[in-house]
């Protein structure tokens, strides 16, 4: 019986540890597909700063790093940063004072690092993978919208965003990178209402729902996949009897359309937090989590065959 195999891995969050990893996974665990879909980019730029002493410094993690400007304790620094998923900026004093004073300079030099870092990441596309695996790559709510382009024009990746698209076999695939409300007001998120609205312009597309794959950025609702650590108004968890208090923070719109429409599977993420797997009905949802700042990379393999999902688990290393 033939089988293709997938890895889908979602939230690296800027981590080049985990996308070298993830890399490496189709010939690891033998996979034919590799997916990379939903919050790709990183979280926040780290400055190392030359003063005219000819020191670097640099604050990051909650440390301070102060070494000789030298090129190769540079480069050391950069893949220190780079590992949790941060943009290493090399500038002196006066660069620093000016982007102090202008926030949208900051704002844009982060989009610039943003799309600098995912174009050297691509290039890695062609060096490190075999042209036999088939690689997607979407983004997630996190990911600001520059990113789009940078992955449509690159060759060697399928950008399912706006299309139906055929894994193997006659499986057929949609996507939908937003999500619900989240108290961080990322780049793409909105109202279920809208969500829902999204959705079913996207199955508009589909021939048969029998053989349809979700890749939905955001859970569904009220699964064992949509749990995640409840937050009060200055961001931090909330804790009740020495427990960290949970909720469910996933897309009540994708719950009600895997309840109504049955897919053979869906492909979430979004909550780092719950790397599970739960059925509704008869659709497989699957949430490989995140640990990215720890360089962990998490996963789900999924055996697909002609007559449907032979098997499905997680791993991680």
């Amino acid at each position: 019986m033939s089988v293709t195999r997938i890895f889908f891995a979602t939230d690296v969050h800027g981590s080049e540890h985990v996308w070298r990893k993830w890399i490496s996974a189709a010939s690891i665990y033998k996979a034919s597909i590799l997916m990379l879909c939903g919050d790709l980019t990183g979280k926040a730029i780290a400055p190392l700063v030359l003063d005219k002493d000819g020191i670097v410094h640099c604050h990051v993690f909650g440390k301070d790093y102060n070494f000789r400007n030298d090129e190769k304790k540079i480069e050391e620094m950069k893949s220190k940063i780079r590992f949790s998923g941060y943009y290493p900026y090399v500038c002196n004093e006066e660069e620093v004072r000016k982007l102090e004073r202008t926030p949208t300079k900051v704002d844009r030099l982060f989009e610039e690092l943003m799309v600098e870092e995912l174009e050297r990441w691509l290039g890695m596309l062609e060096e490190k993978l075999s042209e036999d695996v088939k690689v997607y790559m979407s983004p997630g709510n996190d990911d600001k919208f520059v990113i789009d382009p940078v992955i449509e024009k690159c060759e060697r990746v399928i950008y399912p965003v706006g299309k139906m698209c055929n894994p193997c076999y006659d499986y057929e695939m949609i996507t939908c990178s937003w999500s619900n409300p989240t108290p961080w007001s990322s780049p793409r998120e909105c109202s279920e209402k809208i969500i829902g609205e999204k959705l079913e312009r996207e199955f508009k597309r589909v021939n048969n729902s029998e053989r349809l794959l979700c890749n939905f950025h955001c859970p569904p609702y009220g699964t064992r996949l949509d749990i995640c650590p409840k937050i009060d108004e200055k961001l931090r968890p909330v804790v009740r009897f020495g427990q960290v208090t949970t909720i469910h923070a996933g897309s009540k719109a994708v719950r009600e359309f895997i309840e109504t429409h049955q897919p053979l599977m869906g492909l979430h993420g979004h909550i780092h937090e719950s790397y599970a797997s739960e059925k509704i009905g008869k659709t497989i949802c699957i949430n490989p989590g995140s640990e990215y700042t720890e360089g962990i990379l998490r996963g789900f393999i999924v055996d697909l065959t002609r007559d449907g999902v032979k098997a499905y688990w997680k791993v991680e290393g």
